[in-house]
């Protein structure tokens, strides 16, 4: 449902997007990432069709998004960044007009309005300036116009900035109810986020794609996946656990956090059994030798993988 081929943006002979390529299907919400200067907006930009690549193509559909534009567009949604709307028109008159330029005058179309407006909890605002609005009920009447006409493809850049939990949670549960019939591209900086909602995320950095798996198999990549967590009796010395431990085999380094009272310990990369820095943590528990209230097994977070490969990058 979308293909990049290729795609570079230079501005002034600076590359800001980098050659790059990926495809996606539909049924997968794909979280498109990186630190800020990397090239996410500018690359959704030109995906949409608003800003033309300076070489390779995207399309949607099938719809070369430069040569066929307006066919590309009809099946894209797409909420830019700020979510820009109107100022000067109301919520009702702003939608209703991108219900009209989208060619939606049908009985199933009004309804469909009523439907969002509801579940967006648009009602209180219909009558009120797009300028008036705060920034969550602005972020909200842009998701709104970028769903109206039920896209293919929907292209979502910040979808949650400046919604408090409650309206953050709604959002995700809206893009999930989506998900399974269309294709959707998240960028956002919240990467709990893409781990809430995302199958798969692509990594960029200064223009060029470092990572791109599900993000199941991106967080494991972190050097936190299969660490031990273990919570330290209170007012044991933390310095003697952490020595007692550097001493096992199996134990290759140990981080300390002295507010929580935990430490970390990361298995000895030769080791061929993830689970030996447990037993041995376990049996040197068992002994007396250290005071312990649990360990935890850490999965690893897409936010340490995320750190680790773009540290150094343009921030």
């Amino acid at each position: 449902m979308l293909k990049v081929e290729g795609l570079t943006k230079h501005y002034n002979h600076h590359p800001v997007v980098d050659d790059l390529s990926f495809h996606c299907d539909a049924g997968e919400v794909l979280g498109f990432l990186g630190p800020n200067g990397a090239g996410k907006s500018t690359t959704m930009k030109m995906i949409t069709g608003f800003v033309s690549p300076s070489g390779g193509t995207a399309s949607i559909c099938d719809h070369d998004i430069v040569t066929e534009g307006l066919a590309a567009k009809k099946r894209l949604g797409y909420l830019p960044e700020g979510a820009p709307c109107y100022a000067e028109m109301t919520t009702a008159s702003f939608l209703s007009f991108i219900a009209e330029i989208r060619g939606l005058n049908s009985v199933k179309d009004s309804l469909r309005l009523d439907e969002l407006i509801e579940r967006l909890h648009l009602g209180p605002v219909l009558n009120q300036t797009v300028e008036t609005l705060s920034k969550g009920f602005k972020r909200r009447v842009g998701l709104a116009q970028a769903i109206l006409h039920d896209p293919d493809v929907l292209i979502l850049d910040e979808p949650t900035d400046g919604l408090d939990p409650n309206q953050k949670h709604e959002v995700r549960e809206l893009i999930r109810s989506m998900s399974a019939e269309k294709l959707i591209v998240i960028s956002t900086h919240i990467l709990e986020e893409v781990e809430a909602v995302c199958s798969r995320a692509i990594i960029i950095a200064q223009g060029k794609i470092l990572a791109d798996d599900s993000t199941e198999k991106l967080a494991q990549k972190s050097p936190y996946h299969n660490a031990v967590l273990i919570n330290v009796v209170a007012g044991e010395n933390l310095e003697q656990v952490q020595a007692a431990l550097r001493k096992l085999d199996s134990v290759a380094k140990t981080e300390i956090d002295l507010e929580k009272s935990t430490i970390t310990v990361f298995s000895n990369i030769e080791s061929n059994d993830n689970m030996d820095a447990w037993r041995d943590i376990t049996d040197l528990a068992n002994t007396g030798a250290i005071s312990i209230e649990g360990l935890e097994l850490k999965s690893g977070r897409l936010e340490d993988y995320f750190r680790q490969i773009t540290q150094g990058t343009l921030a």
